[in-house]
């Protein structure tokens, strides 16, 4: 909900919305201690089928688009069932942050019927204003009739928030949701990285949820979503609410069975740090090599000397994570998922990369940098982290 903690200061400073992009994926592979790879990374080439569950999961949706076609929710880690999508009514849905997650979202909900609102830059909206959202996957395009403002009026409104902005606005962006939305709105936010939920309620005392998302999308112009690839979100609570607010019980189903009315599969984590983590993981092997080094994802995990920095990568990940009380699967199993990953998106570039490629800051802080900071505050090396954060600082400097 967007219950506000008594005496909060109230900011309606506008944000610079940005994209909060997807890879990975998992749905939880039981809980394992966090282990060093047990084979050297130079002679672990990437395989075409894993043993581990989370490696298969990690390469595609099949196993959620399958429970989708039966008619039921996955499930993520420990996970709920989402309630059953019911007619009726829909929600009005703002999406705060129309770059290409936020768009796909909101467009696949608008095509389903519910009353949606983009909420971006004045390129995006006045195309989509002009001439509708154009959707493009699968080498077919359609426009598909959406609301777009470059205002935060319709937070007003809004039943249901889903916050897309870039990690480096989430403060500003939380505050204007408290300022503007009604208090009983329910805000998801759908962003990389994993503490968005207690920025959002340091900040403002919004009371959010967290989704893991994965869709492989980019705006390649005004008003184009380009659909790469998958479309599904991991949903749930994180951590208690905030002081003063209170807690519908089972809103986190009632969110999911809105998206799953859609189609877009959603099951509901009791452990929703786990996945957050688990793509984390997956963001922080990719995104800075793929950014610095000019790459695709193909040639990194065709390249030895590349393998053995991703799997430092993952070991630094995961010790990390085991410190700070979240069960991840071995970091065998995660390297094996991230070799896969890398195969199966060959070419596929990082949201960094693209970042830096346009001269925009990137989401470093949130990805790397999040790994080094709770591994200083738990005593708990991260130097391989360390390095590729303060290369991207740096690159960034001379944006």
């Amino acid at each position: 909900m967007a219950t506000r903690k008594t005496g909060t200061k109230r900011d309606a400073t506008a944000v610079q919305i940005g994209e909060a992009a997807g890879t990975a994926t998992t749905k939880g592979a039981g809980p394992k201690e966090a282990t060093s790879p047990s084979k050297s990374p130079q002679t672990r080439k990437p395989r075409k089928t894993g043993s581990a569950t989370l490696a298969k999961q990690a390469v595609n949706a099949e196993e959620a688009v399958n429970a989708e076609k039966a008619g039921k929710a996955g499930k993520a880690g420990k996970a709920g069932k989402a309630e059953q999508p019911r007619a009726g009514r829909w929600p009005r849905v703002v999406v705060f942050g129309a770059g290409a997650v936020g768009c796909y979202f909101g467009a696949k909900l608008a095509e389903a019927g519910a009353p949606v609102t983009l909420i971006g830059r004045s390129t995006h909206v006045d195309a989509i204003r002009a001439n509708g959202l154009r959707f493009e996957s699968g080498g077919l395009t359609h426009p598909i009739a959406i609301g777009a403002d470059t205002e935060s009026e319709p937070l007003r409104a809004a039943d249901l928030v889903l916050l897309c902005v870039k990690t480096l606005d989430t403060e500003r962006a939380a505050r204007t949701i408290a300022e503007m939305a009604p208090p009983k709105t329910l805000v998801v936010s759908m962003q990389n990285g994993v503490d968005n939920v207690e920025r959002i309620a340091r900040a403002a005392g919004v009371d959010a949820m967290a989704a893991v998302v994965y869709v492989a999308a980019s705006m390649p112009g005004p008003g184009h979503l380009l659909h790469g690839g998958r479309g599904d979100l991991v949903l749930g609570e994180y951590g208690a609410p905030p002081a003063g607010a209170s807690r519908a019980t089972h809103r986190a189903q009632e969110v999911a069975a809105v998206f799953e009315r859609a189609g877009v599969p959603c099951p509901v984590s009791d452990d929703v740090r786990a996945a957050l983590w688990t793509k984390l993981v997956m963001n922080c092997v990719f995104n800075a090599i793929s950014a610095l080094a000019k790459v695709r994802y193909g040639m990194m995990v065709a390249d030895e000397r590349t393998r053995a920095l991703m799997s430092d990568i993952v070991r630094e990940c995961c010790a990390v994570a085991q410190a700070d009380g979240v069960t991840l699967p071995s970091a065998d199993a995660m390297y094996d998922a991230a070799l896969q990953l890398g195969q199966a998106m060959s070419p596929a570039t990082s949201s960094t990369a693209q970042d830096l490629a346009r001269g925009k800051r990137t989401e470093i802080e949130s990805l790397n940098g999040y790994v080094v900071r709770r591994g200083d505050a738990l005593g708990v090396p991260a130097p391989v982290n360390r390095s590729l954060l303060a290369l991207v600082l740096l690159r960034e400097t001379g944006l």
